[in-house]
């Protein structure tokens, strides 16, 4: 028996066999925690990633718009339905921590919680869970609620054709007024002797105007033509659907007001939430009419000066209609920010009370004080006008721009070319009348549209610049 054990003691075939008996034991055991621990891992990072969903799921646009036991409940009602189906995790929604923090400009939501992981070898271990336990803070920004004051230039200006080739249109059927691109809408035009064409023959088949005498509005209708104005009339229409569903998209409020300018200011629809109003109320947006050439209506001459900007930017600046801005929160006392969007060519004729000379960059006077220039014509002025634009955004409101840009219209018209050509630009580059307009709008919230480009599209894009360049101030 002796020898036999001493035997097995010096045999190095037994030394290996006692070295992995030894051994077993450690392995086991590392092997049972690393699965167990690695299990645990795996389900705790699944739990924060739940944690993170739940958290931004609380700071939604729509749950912005509510208030925080909505985003509290969101945040559980996620994180709940997602963990108890995790396999492997023991979770108790009494350990689900969920808490807001609010200030004027954002809502911040933190989820926290606690959970134990099944371990495969509790015997192991000695023990048969390990616990989890993670966080995630989500934070949001308020969207603000906004106030927008649609001014749309109205002026004879918006009557010039939409489209390049709807400008040569109406510049070869108006060859004895020297060809010109304004559809003048004109209730009385038979003194101003137009010399338009009879007998037409009309885009929807018909023949009209057998004794000519016809306005240019009238001509350019049964030419088929498509104005600028009933471009801006569609886009603004087009604009409150897109606003209605901004506003549901962001939980925010917003309301509009349509107004006019020409010789005077139009209100054409008041300040309202309900957009659908607003879009109706834009089919009442028409080009001005006139009695005739100078003649605003019968026995009142006005000189042709249908483009008043100072007395719009005056009345739209009333805090009657524009009350000073708010924050655009929904906290008791806060009232809406305000934006005022403007549509026009830029082009002033007005009455002043001087007749300073301007540069040809800025305008010319004609007509004793009629003024025709770009707004704002500061430099080379001897009259001290007021920059509108700065005296509202001083206020605190934004002023958005949408400028239908002015360019040579191919016209051998006397008036147009002594008066306005000067102050068209001949390229993009060297565009002096969107110069002034740029710097009448506020940073970011300006937009120039080309004859021949969609005012539609250009009127949302604005519109969302608006929108997203919105900041809530503490």
């Amino acid at each position: 028996m002796w020898s036999t054990l001493r035997r097995f003691a010096r045999e190095s075939r037994g030394n290996v066999a006692m070295i992995f008996a030894i051994s077993l034991i450690p392995l086991v055991y590392l092997t049972g925690m690393g699965v167990d621990y690695g299990s645990a891992a795996m389900r705790e990072a699944q739990l924060n990633a739940i944690a993170d969903s739940a958290s931004l799921a609380a700071v939604t646009p729509s749950m912005m718009a509510q208030g925080d036991s909505a985003s509290i409940t969101a945040a559980r009602n996620y994180f709940n339905a997602q963990a108890t189906n995790l396999q492997g995790v023991t979770y108790n929604a009494a350990n689900l921590s969920v808490t807001v923090t609010d200030s004027i400009t954002t809502r911040q939501v933190q989820v926290s919680y606690t959970a134990t992981s099944s371990n495969f070898f509790p015997t192991v271990l000695g023990q048969s869970t390990i616990a989890l336990n993670g966080s995630s803070t989500a934070v949001g920004s308020v969207a603000p609620n906004i106030n927008f004051y649609i001014l749309l230039d109205d002026s004879p200006s918006m009557g010039i054709p939409a489209s390049s080739s709807g400008i040569n249109t109406l510049i070869s059927n108006t060859s004895n007024q020297g060809g010109c691109a304004f559809a003048c809408h004109e209730s009385n035009p038979g003194p101003d002797n137009l010399g338009n064409p009879s007998n037409v023959h009309c885009a929807d088949g018909t023949t009209k105007f057998p004794t000519g005498g016809e306005d240019n509005f009238a001509l350019a209708q049964c030419l088929g033509l498509t104005l600028r104005i009933d471009n801006v009339r569609a886009a603004v229409q087009a604009l409150t659907t897109t606003a209605t569903q901004t506003a549901t998209q962001y939980g925010s409020t917003y309301k509009m007001a349509l107004y006019t300018f020409d010789a005077n200011f139009h209100t054409i629809a008041t300040l309202t939430q309900t957009l659908s109003t607003v879009s109706s109320d834009a089919s009442n947006v028409q080009l001005l009419t006139v009695y005739d050439n100078n003649n605003i209506t019968n026995g009142t001459n006005n000189s042709d000066e249908d483009t008043n900007w100072d007395g719009a930017m005056t009345s739209v600046n009333a805090t009657s209609i524009m009350p000073n801005p708010g924050n655009g929160t929904n906290a008791s006392g806060d009232t809406p920010q305000e934006v005022l969007f403007i549509v026009t060519d830029g082009m002033i004729d007005q009455h002043t009370s001087t007749q300073p000379s301007l540069s040809a960059q800025y305008g010319k006077y004609c007509c004793s004080g009629r003024q025709q220039s770009t707004v704002n014509p500061l430099n080379g002025s001897t009259e001290a006008f007021t920059d509108r634009c700065t005296t509202i955004k001083n206020r605190g409101i934004r002023i958005a721009v949408l400028y239908t840009q002015y360019y040579p219209l191919g016209t051998t018209n006397s008036w147009f070319n002594s008066y306005v050509a000067p102050l068209i630009p001949p390229s993009a580059s060297q565009d002096n009348i969107g110069a002034q307009l740029q710097s009448c709008a506020s940073p970011g919230l300006y937009y120039a549209v080309t004859t021949d480009g969609d005012i539609t599209a250009a009127m949302n894009a604005l519109f969302q610049e608006a929108v997203a360049t919105a900041h809530l101030l503490r």
